[in-house]
C-alpha cells in the first residue's frame, strides 16, 4: 500500500505544479456554466425553475471530463520521459502509478466540484435533497470521475505522444452534450434519441439530478452504476496488459 500512496502524492504534486491546467479545468465548467444559464437559459424550457438548476449536475459532469482528460497525457508522459525506468528498479508495482493517476484526478475533481457548486448557489441553484441524497449523488459522481480516469489512463497508455494522447479530451467533452445535460433529449433531433438515452453520461446525470431535485430517480441510478462498474472490469485489466506491453 506504500507504493499506492507515495505515488498519489507524486502524481497530487505533479497536478499543482501544472497550474494552467489546473485554472482551465476550473475555469472552463464554470464560464460554460454561465454561458449557457444567462445567454441560452432563457430560450429552454425544462419544467425546473430556473435553467440553473437543470443544468447545475450537467455541468458538474462536464467538469468531471475535464478534470478526468489531463490524466491522458500525464500517463503519457510518464510512458516516454524515462520515469517509468526509474520506478521499475525500485520494484514499483505498474498499477501503483496508475492507482496514483486516478487518486490525483479524484483530487482535481474535488476542488473543481466544490468551485463549480459554489458559483451555480450563487446564481440561484437550490438543491431540495438532504444529506443522504448529497451522499448518494456526490458517490455516483465519484464513481464515473474514477471510471472516466481509467479510460483515459487507457488512452494515455495507448498514445505515442502528450499530443495524441490529448485527443482523448475531445471525447469526453464531447459526450455530455448529446445527452440530458444541457436541454431535455425529447427537444433533439429524433434520430438522437436513441444514442442519447443509451450512452453512460445520461444515466449519472439523471441520478444526480433527480436525488439533488428530490424527485424520482426510477432506474438511473442502477443504469449509472452497471455502466461504470462494467467499464471499470473491463478497464482496470486493461490497463495493466498495456502497461506491461508498454514496459517491457
Amino acid at each position: 500500500m506504500s507504493d499506492y500512496a507515495v505515488m498519489a502524492g507524486r502524481s497530487v504534486r505533479l497536478s499543482r505544479r501544472n497550474l494552467d491546467a489546473v485554472i482551465t479545468s476550473l475555469v472552463l465548467p464554470v464560464l460554460l456554466m454561465l454561458v449557457f444559464v444567462y445567454f441560452f437559459g432563457g430560450a429552454i424550457e425544462t419544467n425546473t425553475g430556473k435553467y440553473v438548476t437543470y443544468v447545475a449536475p450537467g455541468v458538474l459532469v462536464l467538469c468531471a471530463g475535464y478534470g478526468a482528460s489531463m490524466t491522458a497525457t500525464s500517463v503519457t508522459n510518464d510512458m516516454t520521459t524515462g520515469i517509468i525506468d526509474r520506478f521499475r528498479s525500485m520494484d514499483t508495482r505498474g498499477t501503483a502509478v496508475l492507482a496514483g493517476h486516478v487518486a490525483a484526478s479524484a483530487v482535481r475533481n474535488a476542488v473543481a466540484t466544490a468551485a463549480v457548486l459554489a458559483v451555480a448557489f450563487a446564481i440561484g441553484f437550490r438543491p431540495q435533497a438532504d444529506a443522504l441524497a448529497w451522499l448518494a449523488a456526490l458517490g455516483i459522481l465519484l464513481l464515473y470521475i474514477v471510471t472516466l480516469t481509467w479510460l483515459a489512463a487507457a488512452a494515455g497508455l495507448l498514445a505515442r505522444t502528450p499530443e495524441a494522447a490529448g485527443g482523448f479530451t475531445f471525447f469526453v467533452l464531447f459526450l455530455p452534450y448529446p445527452s440530458s445535460a444541457f436541454v431535455p433529449i425529447d427537444t433533439m433531433p429524433s434520430w438522437l434519441h436513441g444514442f442519447a438515452e443509451n450512452q453512460p453520461v445520461t444515466p449519472v446525470i439523471e441520478s444526480m439530478r433527480a436525488l439533488l431535485l428530490d424527485q424520482s430517480a426510477g432506474d438511473s441510478p442502477w443504469q449509472a452504476l452497471a455502466w461504470c462498474v462494467g467499464l471499470l472490469v473491463v478497464t482496470v485489466p486493461l490497463c495493466s496488459v498495456l502497461f506491461r506491453r508498454r514496459t517491457r
